[in-house]
């Protein structure tokens, strides 16, 4: 398999896992704070990250050359997570996955502005056809509430999320420096955790931990061993092998993903207008994907 074909393997895997995270954060995000969930789950995920890196033998001091670059991604990442569990907190998962779907052309400014990373005019054109798709789901399919610009809080605060998540892809590329997927991912996890633990200490030591309901600690743990863990690491490896936009467009995938997961749930369909801006978002992804 090729490296290109490898880095869609791992954004494939990416988009079904981000999307169990709304699924299930959209339970869990009423009943803690958004930075006591996700110090957590960056524990965990720390925890099971230095396992598998120190098994490998690929962790040594050369990996810590410049650690500031580690603090810069760890703390786009938490920004990213805690905006989302924020976000949940008032908006649907569908339409927050939507906002996620707008990743993509953040990513692509980002990836231009960082590393100078060009869009040809049909990556182009699958942007604006993914933007637009994604716009109709959070607006869900009423153009009265597009006029006015009826975003809801919860959108609108994951919004400023999605951009920190954006801005880390193409950073990647810039700061890493030969380091590992694995490697550099937990250095990253690690820096992002010390962030967390400091910012949220109040918060941690606020929450009645053995009074959280059930569906709070598989969160937990889901967003720790999937959506932390194993997505940063697929992330750093996509990142690594496909241009940042190209990257990115796997988000398209995450509404699609989030109604089976819904399904699943046993929450049921959205209403049908809604499937026309997922339509959208997967004829962004197709497009974004055929090769040049």
């Amino acid at each position: 398999m090729s490296p290109q074909a490898q880095g869609h393997l791992a954004m494939l895997c990416f988009s079904a896992l981000v999307a169990g995270s709304f699924a299930l954060g959209s339970l869990a995000a009423p009943q803690i704070a958004p930075v006591a969930l996700n110090a957590v789950r960056f524990v965990i995920a720390g925890a099971l990250l230095a396992a598998v890196a120190l098994a490998s033998g690929k962790v040594d001091r050369g990996s810590v050359r410049a650690p500031w670059r580690y603090l810069v991604l760890g703390g786009l990442m938490i920004a990213y997570f805690v905006l989302m569990f924020e976000g949940l907190k008032t908006a649907a998962p569908i339409s927050l996955s939507a906002v996620f779907t707008l990743t993509p052309l953040m990513a692509a400014g980002f990836g231009w502005l960082i590393v100078r990373q060009r869009l040809t005019p049909r990556m182009m054109l699958a942007l604006a056809v993914g933007a637009i798709g994604a716009l109709w789901v959070i607006f869900g399919g009423d153009l009265a509430s597009v006029l006015r610009l009826g975003i809801g809080r919860g959108e609108a605060v994951y919004f400023i999320g999605c951009a920190a998540h954006a801005l880390y892809a193409p950073l990647v590329t810039r700061l890493n420096r030969g380091e590992p997927a694995l490697v550099f991912t937990l250095w990253t996890n690690l820096a992002g955790t010390a962030l967390l633990l400091v910012i949220g200490w109040p918060e941690i030591m606020a929450t009645d931990w053995l009074a959280l309901p059930g569906v709070v600690w598989l969160t937990i743990v889901y967003t720790a061993v999937a959506a932390t863990a194993a997505t940063f690491v697929l992330l750093q490896f996509a990142a690594l092998r496909l241009p940042a936009a190209k990257v990115m467009a796997y988000t398209y995938l995450t509404p699609s993903w989030v109604i089976l997961w819904q399904m699943a749930l046993g929450h049921g369909l959205p209403p049908g207008i809604i499937f026309a801006g997922v339509a959208m978002t997967g004829g962004a992804l197709v497009l974004l994907l055929k090769q040049e």
